[in-house]
């Protein structure tokens, strides 16, 4: 069972990420606005403080989507 204060905990953290990356939340809600479809691409590139690189990406399949549906109704609540 999932844990409400754990939820409202999440919310609260959410939305400080939200207000110190505004731009990330505006690029997610684009790319949610224009269609997540199964065989989607996601990819990521992490460089740390050192700069070495990190990337890595996946193809999304249906249950992805549906987990992403899921979560963004969630976060309207």
């Amino acid at each position: 069972m999932i844990n409400p204060a754990k939820i409202f905990k999440l919310k609260g953290l959410w939305s400080q990420f939200n207000q110190n990356h505004p731009k990330f939340s505006q690029f997610l809600n684009t790319v949610y606005q224009n269609g997540l479809k199964e065989g989607t691409v996601f990819e990521i590139t992490v460089t740390t403080p050192e700069g070495k690189t990190i990337n890595s990406n996946m193809k999304l399949t249906t249950s992805d989507i549906e987990l992403l549906r899921t979560l963004s109704e969630m976060s309207k609540e």
